[in-house]
């Protein structure tokens, strides 16, 4: 993981289509900005990590499909 410090109005780049920018910080709260192409999902890590799991329970209903390989836990040792 990399970790950054960023002041209010500082960001960062990832790749060439993604900016990120500090808005404001408030007591323990920031406030970013994100700049991105439509075609690129944005998610906040706790409604992804909703997402994931609803998937899984809907795929373990049909054999076929392992959202496993496709969604793999941080913590799994998942070899690609």
């Amino acid at each position: 993981m990399l970790v950054l410090t960023r002041k209010v109005g500082e960001g960062l780049v990832i790749g060439e289509e993604i900016e990120i920018t500090v808005i404001e910080t408030r007591g323990d709260s920031v406030r970013l900005g994100i700049n991105a192409p439509r075609s690129i999902g944005v998610w906040r890590k706790e409604l992804w990590d909703q997402i994931r799991e609803e998937n899984i329970k809907a795929a373990a209903q049909s054999p076929k499909v392992s959202l496993e390989k496709l969604f793999p836990r941080k913590d799994d040792d998942v070899a690609p």
